[in-house]
């Protein structure tokens, strides 16, 4: 079994994550706007989230022979046990409600906004409680300022998407009614699109309306799955909060599962290690996603389409995609744990800036913010700073965990 032994190790393992975790939602987030069912995409995603876990269990978890302590996957298995396994589900199956609810709140709050609410929640919930239950091995007169380095980040993040929503309003108030209706129906579905599927200068050409303008925004809103003109935002941001509750749980019961701080195990019982817990809750996700999303296809929520099983089977549209979008965010979850292990979950956290990542791609695949006014890029460009010193102090706070 491969452990990460050194502190560098697990901050290239954090840093990959980062990258990862902030990756993934820009790629769903691209497919509901090409107008992909939110079901079919998660269904998708799911399979291959799994599939990271397995992967990783039978590499990293079976290299090399079982240590004292370190048993590989295969042989933890079957060994008793059970309370950290069912700590380790909790955590899949919050996850996965967490995951499935930032689904629907990008398309209502954005795909920034979105990701930097939830993701201060985490840090401020989660890792308080994981520096406690790491019995303090991070340092705390460092730990503690990056957490309130995130709280200023989403302060300013909240300021951003009032000042862009305000930046917005006055474009579509500016747009004429023949434009918004002749527009769409001249050109098709598929212009709000350009930016995305045929590369930047795709705006330029006749017909396609430019990132950032009133246009723009007005046929993306009739391709996209999910509509949210003239819907009430306050619900997207109940569903994001509701989303930063489970993501800030999710990582303290993972750190039950493979430390066992509360002696839940029987004497002599190992701990779970990091991958044989990844495993089990990988599986408690994956059932929790296709579950739910099998339900939706048939019942759907928030005025999305009725679908069914079979049309699922054949949506072929933006399938690798939402694949890809799996692997990545089950690597990501992969290596924020592995770090953590090493290193302390409560720094493993600092992976909760991936709104870094999310707000690059949101910039450069969909024209967040483009035409925006200077206030909203100031206060863009200070939230982003800030950002960028939260997470080196989160880094700069891991400890090593005794073994």
């Amino acid at each position: 079994m491969y452990l990460v032994e050194d502190k560098g190790g697990a901050i290239a393992l954090m840093l990959a994550s980062l990258l990862f975790l902030g990756t993934w939602p820009a790629v769903l987030t691209m497919l509901e706007r090409r107008g992909r069912l939110p079901q079919h995409t998660y269904l998708d995603y799911s399979i291959t989230n799994l599939l990271a876990a397995v992967l990783i269990a039978l590499t990293f978890g079976q290299l090399g022979d079982s240590k004292p302590g370190k048993p590989n996957f295969f042989t933890q298995l079957a060994q008793d046990n059970w309370p950290s396994v069912l700590f380790a589900m909790a955590g899949g199956i919050v996850l996965s409600l967490g995951n499935l609810a930032t689904q629907y709140a990008w398309a209502y709050v954005g795909l920034s906004v979105t990701e930097i609410i939830s993701s201060s929640m985490c840090v401020v919930i989660g890792t308080t409680m994981n520096y406690f239950l790491d019995d303090k091995i991070n340092r705390a007169e460092i730990l503690f300022p990056g957490v309130g380095c995130f709280l200023v980040a989403a302060c300013l993040g909240s300021v951003v998407h009032s000042s862009n929503a305000a930046d917005n309003k006055k474009k579509l108030a500016a747009s004429t009614t023949n434009y918004k209706i002749s527009s769409y129906e001249e050109n098709g579905s598929n212009v709000a699109n350009g930016d995305l599927e045929n590369g930047p200068e795709s705006s330029q050409k006749v017909g396609k309306a430019k990132a950032g303008t009133a246009e723009y925004l007005i046929q993306l809103e009739k391709q996209r799955s999910i509509k949210v003109f003239g819907k009430n935002m306050f619900l997207g941001l109940v569903i994001v909060f509701f989303a930063g509750v489970c993501f800030s749980l999710f990582s303290p019961a993972f750190n039950l599962a493979t430390n066992d701080q509360w002696h839940t195990l029987k004497d002599g019982v190992p701990h779970l290690v990091v991958y044989t817990a990844f495993f089990y809750f990988s599986i408690s996700c994956f059932v929790i996603g296709i579950g739910l999303n099998l339900w939706f296809l048939y019942h759907p929520v928030l005025g999305l389409e009725k679908s069914s099983f079979g049309a699922y089977l054949k949506d072929w549209n933006g399938r690798q995609w939402a694949m890809l979008a799996g692997f990545l965010c089950g690597f990501g979850n992969g290596f924020q744990f592995m770090g953590g292990q090493a290193a302390g979950y409560a720094a493993a956290d600092a992976v909760q800036a991936l709104p870094l990542v999310s707000t690059f791609w949101g910039v450069v695949l969909f024209g967040e913010y483009r035409k925006s006014s200077k206030r909203t890029y100031i206060l863009l460009f200070s939230m982003l700073s800030m950002f960028v010193v939260a997470v080196g102090v989160l880094m700069g706070s891991s400890g090593h965990r005794k073994n």
